[in-house]
């Protein structure tokens, strides 16, 4: 869990995000930690193309954070 708050801010600076969105860390903390944590320790991209993956499972806030960010 402490590893993944630094990858979404990575993950939303990389899709042209400004590092200030503190919000869509937190929005999508808890989903990384029930659908993506056997993948937590692979990187960024594995953490983002499993959220994709289980997009229609995510709360709405972090669906947003997604939108919001081309992804």
């Amino acid at each position: 869990m402490t590893k993944f708050l630094f990858i979404l801010p990575l993950l939303l600076c990389a899709s042209g995000a400004s590092a200030q969105h503190q919000p869509g860390q937190d929005a999508c903390a808890r989903d990384v930690t029930r659908f993506c944590r056997p993948v937590m320790n692979n990187g960024d991209g594995a953490v983002l193309a499993c959220l994709k993956q289980n997009r229609t499972k995510l709360s709405k806030g972090c669906e947003k954070v997604l939108t919001d960010h081309g992804q």
